[in-house]
């Protein structure tokens, strides 16, 4: 198969999937799929048979979610588009809006429409550590509404509350923002429909704390009485992708360095914005094996570098390398910087057989520009 290409393996998938069922059934928590961090909508077949529905962006992701995937579709924007939100009744369920002003906006329009209503809240309680810009409660964040900004006017329009403050985090950091929302906006629960607790859930880790996660939402039913939501996006396809590259060319300077047909920049864009070091197939942290590589793109951008790695043998021209926990926040994230080609997308189906979803060309760079 011609690389670079995604590869994205159902059997893998389903793993994750079953976990996230278990937690439904065993506390009445409704999950649905983030699309933010996966959209390849041939595998949602699947996806739906466990999950109740989909989350969007904006939309566009909420199209795709109510015509290929079904069930609910929830949306949250920090501000909706007038232009667009006719459009957008028409294919979501929940409305999540970010600040009472948006409710008093929008909010009538869409109870007119027997849409169900939310409000995204901001508990102000930062738990990440590294990752300031996925923070959503860092100071001075645009997400959710403070508890000094709520409106008790806009009461009577909501249906639920909505808070996200994580990113690949475990089931304490959950709890201890749980505390903070409860001490800020648990009052305004009582009488509402539902609580949607957002995504950053690393649920399908093996060392996640699972227990802990479905005494949480436990408790929360029985104290509030409401429909519990989970939005998680890297927890149904975490190590479930493959992006697999050739090397072009090793050269050096100071260091070994192989340049390969896949780009930081074009293809695995949250190298370079985390900082992350994806999980390279047969090869080992600097020091650990005998030969040490600095893996590249072939982009113009000096710093489209993925890591430093080695490996037991010395890298060769034509070398096939497979980076591996590619399907979340690649596939969605792809661009074509540069001219580069965007990667062919291949699904491994739960039989074992190869399907090739889509190969891209120019004619997909040029259709962006005018």
């Amino acid at each position: 198969m011609r690389t670079p290409y995604f590869l994205v393996d159902e059997g893998l998938i389903r793993r994750n999937l079953e976990i996230l069922q278990s937690v439904s059934r065993e506390t009445g928590c409704k999950i649905l799929l983030a699309q933010k961090a996966f959209s390849t909508y041939a595998c949602y077949p699947l996806i739906r048979q466990y999950l109740a529905g989909t989350t969007a962006s904006g939309l566009h992701e909420a199209r795709l979610g109510a015509e290929e995937f079904g069930g609910e579709t929830h949306v949250f924007s920090p501000a909706y588009r007038s232009d667009e939100f006719d459009e957008l009744l028409t294919y979501a369920d929940h409305l999540v809006f970010n600040s009472p002003a948006q409710v008093r906006k929008f909010g009538l329009r869409a109870r007119q429409c027997s849409k169900s209503i939310g409000l995204r809240v901001n508990p102000e309680c930062s738990t990440q550590e590294g990752h300031a810009i996925y923070d959503p409660c860092a100071p001075g964040s645009r997400l959710g509404t403070t508890r000094a900004n709520w409106d008790d006017a806009i009461r009577p329009l909501l249906d639920g509350l909505h808070l996200h403050t994580l990113c690949e985090q475990d089931s304490d950091d959950l709890e201890k923002t749980v505390a903070a929302f409860e001490e800020k906006f648990g009052p305004f629960l009582h009488g509402m429909k539902w609580l949607n607790l957002g995504g950053g859930h690393h649920i399908t880790r093996p060392d996640y704390g699972l227990e802990r996660l479905k005494r949480l939402l436990r408790r929360l039913h029985d104290q509030y009485q409401v429909q519990l939501y989970l939005e998680p996006g890297e927890a149904v396809v975490l190590n479930a992708g493959f992006l697999v590259t050739r090397v072009l060319e090793v050269v050096h300077n100071g260091v070994d360095i192989a340049i390969l047909d896949a780009s930081a920049a074009c293809h695995m864009p949250d190298v370079i914005e985390m900082p992350y070091r994806p999980p390279l197939r047969g090869a080992g942290a600097v020091g650990e094996k005998p030969y040490k590589y600095r893996l590249a793109g072939p982009t113009c951008l000096a710093g489209d570098v993925i890591g430093d790695y080695s490996f037991d043998r010395p890298l060769q021209e034509g070398d096939e390398l497979v980076f591996e926990d590619m399907a979340l926040y690649t596939i969605v994230k792809t661009n074509t910087f540069n001219g580069i080609n965007l990667p062919d997308l291949w699904v491994r189906r739960l039989d074992g057989t190869l399907e090739h979803l889509r190969s891209f060309g120019y004619e997909d760079f040029k259709g962006r520009l005018s």
